[in-house]
C-alpha cells in the first residue's frame, strides 16, 4: 500500500501549496470583506470578481486546473492518493478550491455529467463548468423528510406528455444563490410504488425554468456564507422534457452512489487541511501571548493539547489516504466503508483542533477578526454533509458485521 506522491501528485501538490500560500490565502479576508458591498449579497462585487478570475486565469496558466478528474479521461495524471495530498493544501485557504476549479458542489456535478450526461448535456453544462464560467447546484436534501434515508426524498416528478413535471421543496442547495449558479441536478421520485432504490430518478433543470423559485437562504450559525450559500428552493410544476433525466428512469441512487463516494473524500482531505491550518493558529498565538510568567503555549495543559492535535491530524490524514488509496484500486463497494470511517473521523479531528485553537485565542477566536469562527460552523455542518455521522457509523459497522459473517 502506497500513500505518498507519485513524481507528478509531488510537482502539482508543491505548486498548489506555493500558490495558496503566496497568491490566494492572503486575499482570503479582503474577499470575503467585500461580501454584501453591492447590496445583494448574492452577488460578486467588481473587486471580488476581479480576486477571483485573476486568480483562476493564474490557475489556468500553471496548469493547476480540475485536478480532481483523477480517473476520467483527460485528467491531471494523478493518483486520488496524489488528489488528497493536493487537496490538503486547498483546505488552507477558502478561495482556493474555486480557484483550481475542485469546489463543491460543481467537482461533483461535472463528474454526473461526465459519467452520465448526454452528449448535449456535456455541451451546455459539462464544458463551461470545466472551462469554470459556470457555477451549478445539486438538489438533494428536503426540509419534510429524514434525508439522511434517501429513500425518504419525496420531490414529485410526473411525466405529462413529452415532459417531465416537477413539485416540492429542497433545501441546503449550495451554490444554489449565486448568480453563476445557471444548472441544477434534482433527486426526485418518480415511481412512489417502485422498489425501494429503484423509485428515484435525476433530472437536469436550468435555474430560469419557470416555477423555481429560491425562498430564502440558510445561514450557519447566523452566518449565510455569502455570496455562495445554501439556497431553500421551491419547485412549482416545473417543467423539462424527457430527456432532461439522467441515465434513466429509476436509477437515481445509481448516479447519487457515484457522484457522492468522491465528494465525501474530497471534503474530508480539505477538512485535514482546514485542521492543519488552525494548528499552526494556534501554537503562534501562544508564542505571542504572555501570561503569569509565560507564553500561553506552557499554560494550562497547551501543550498536552497541541500533542492531541498534531496525533489527531496525523491519524485523520493516514485514514484519508488510505480511503483514497482503496479508491485507486477500483472497488468503489470495498472503500465505501474506508471513505464512511473518514467522513467520521476527518471532520470530527478538524472541529477539536479548530475550537482549540479558538481558545488559544480567547475572544478574538469567536470574532470577525480571525478565520476560526467561520472555519468552526464549516466544520461542524461538514458532520451533516453528505451523510451524517450516525448513517456512516452505520455503514461502518455493517461491514464489519458482515466482515465476520453476521449479517
Amino acid at each position: 500500500m502506497d500513500l505518498g506522491l507519485t513524481p507528478r501528485g509531488r510537482e502539482l501538490r508543491d505548486a498548489v501549496a506555493t500558490m495558496v500560500r503566496d497568491r490566494i490565502a492572503p486575499l482570503d479576508a479582503e474577499f470575503h470583506a467585500e461580501t454584501g458591498g453591492t447590496g445583494n449579497r448574492w452577488e460578486h462585487t467588481p473587486r471580488q470578481t476581479e480576486i477571483l478570475e485573476t486568480l483562476k486565469a493564474e490557475a489556468r496558466e500553471r496548469g493547476l486546473w480540475n485536478l480532481w478528474r483523477t480517473h476520467l479521461p483527460g485528467g491531471p495524471g494523478i493518483t486520488t492518493v496524489d488528489y488528497a495530498w493536493i487537496a490538503e493544501e486547498m483546505g488552507q485557504s477558502w478561495l482556493a478550491p474555486e480557484v483550481f476549479n475542485c469546489n463543491a458542489p460543481d467537482t461533483g456535478n461535472m463528474e454526473v455529467f461526465a459519467r452520465y450526461g448526454t452528449d448535449p448535456m456535456k455541451d451546455r453544462w459539462l464544458e463551461p463548468l470545466m472551462r469554470g464560467e459556470i457555477r451549478s447546484a445539486y438538489l438533494m436534501t428536503e426540509p419534510d423528510v429524514a434525508s439522511s434515508d434517501a429513500t425518504n426524498i419525496a420531490m414529485d416528478c410526473r411525466r405529462d406528455g413529452d415532459e417531465w413535471v416537477l413539485n416540492g421543496e429542497k433545501w441546503w442547495s449550495t451554490g444554489a444563490g449565486d448568480p453563476r449558479c445557471v444548472v441544477h441536478i434534482v433527486m426526485c421520485r418518480t415511481d412512489p410504488d417502485g422498489p425501494r432504490h429503484a423509485s428515484h430518478s435525476m433530472v437536469v433543470v436550468p435555474r430560469d425554468t419557470p416555477g423555481v423559485t429560491v425562498l430564502r437562504g440558510l445561514q450557519v450559525f447566523g452566518d449565510d456564507e455569502a455570496p455562495h450559500g445554501h439556497m431553500h428552493i421551491r419547485y412549482e410544476n416545473v417543467r423539462v422534457p424527457l430527456d432532461a433525466m439522467l441515465l434513466g428512469e429509476g436509477r437515481g441512487f445509481e448516479i447519487a452512489q457515484g457522484r457522492l463516494g468522491p465528494g465525501r473524500i474530497h471534503h474530508c482531505m480539505r477538512a485535514v487541511g482546514m485542521a492543519e491550518k488552525c494548528l499552526t493558529l494556534m501554537v503562534e498565538r501562544g508564542a505571542a501571548r504572555h501570561a503569569f510568567g509565560s507564553d500561553l503555549n506552557a499554560l494550562g495543559g497547551n501543550m498536552e493539547r497541541i500533542a492531541e492535535a498534531r496525533i489527531g491530524i496525523e491519524g485523520a490524514r493516514l485514514l484519508c489516504l488510505k480511503a483514497a488509496w482503496a479508491m485507486d484500486q477500483g472497488d468503489m463497494k470495498a472503500a465505501a466503508p474506508l471513505i464512511s470511517q473518514v467522513k467520521i473521523m476527518a471532520p470530527r479531528v478538524a472541529l477539536r483542533v479548530c475550537d482549540e485553537a479558538i481558545q488559544m485565542h480567547g475572544g478574538a477566536g469567536v470574532s470577525q477578526d480571525t478565520d476560526l469562527a467561520r472555519t468552526y460552523g464549516h466544520l461542524r455542518t461538514l458532520r451533516l454533509v453528505d451523510g451524517p455521522d450516525a448513517v456512516h457509523l452505520r455503514t461502518v459497522a455493517r461491514a464489519e458485521l458482515r466482515s465476520r459473517g453476521l449479517r
